[in-house]
């Protein structure tokens, strides 16, 4: 959804300092607790990227669909808050929010957060950066996404299994279909009745339940398809 905004995904290439590193071994509690200066660091060069990105078309067109009196909700696995900044106002982040951060040990959180201190300083290559103390207890502070091998916040995880199971379309917007529990949510949607349309580029692991294939990127497929609706 936000790759055409210039943020990369999970399975992009890394660049700079993280070149060397698999994305997916800097996003645990255990790497975190390894080298916490190695993973604050590549989290905040991920926020100084959200930050310095805008909302494509294909966030715009969500929040203009909604605005237009249409009953509208985001379900997203992206930690960003572009959907936010393009006007959306009912969206659910399943895997959290670089811009919520909390102490490791005890959950305590400060504001204004952390990860946010001047981000325009945080080099483009990015830079090994400790985290800071948690004035509670001591703790590190960490970033406040879902890492591999947490569960989902309950709360929600509920809201977006109400939210599919009640809507009438779900649109799933370029996501591989590999994550679970999220990669369940289609079936459950067209299981409760739904019509399931993939926007998506290449195929996916949704693609197989999906009653129609949009074979364009997000910025693209997402107004061609509710200009439709319209």
């Amino acid at each position: 959804m936000s790759a055409e905004s210039g943020i990369p995904t999970f399975r992009d290439a890394l660049t700079g300092l993280w070149a060397r590193f698999d994305a997916q071994s800097l996003a645990t509690p255990e790497a975190f607790r390894r080298d916490p200066a190695l993973c604050w660091g590549w989290y905040r060069w991920r926020a100084a990227l959200v930050r310095r990105a805008a909302p494509n078309a294909g966030h715009l067109a969500i929040a203009a669909h909604a605005d237009a009196g249409h009953a509208v909700a985001v379900v997203t696995q992206n930690v960003d808050d572009l959907h936010e900044r393009a006007g959306a106002r009912d969206v659910v982040h399943l895997h959290g929010s670089l811009f919520a951060s909390r102490c490791i040990d005890c959950g305590h959180v400060v504001s204004p957060d952390p990860i946010l201190e001047r981000l325009d300083a945080v080099p483009a290559d990015g830079a090994r950066e400790a985290p800071p103390p948690c004035p509670r207890c001591g703790g590190a502070f960490r970033p406040g996404v879902v890492w591999f091998g947490e569960a989902l916040p309950e709360d929600a995880w509920q809201r977006a299994c109400e939210i599919v199971s009640r809507c009438a379309l779900l649109v799933v917007v370029g996501t591989s279909g590999l994550v679970h529990p999220a990669a369940s949510l289609p079936r459950l949607a067209r299981e409760c009745g739904a019509r399931v349309v993939e926007i998506n580029p290449v195929d996916s692991a949704v693609s197989a339940v999906a009653h129609e294939r949009i074979r364009m990127p997000a910025a693209t497929g997402i107004p061609v398809l509710l200009g439709r609706l319209d």
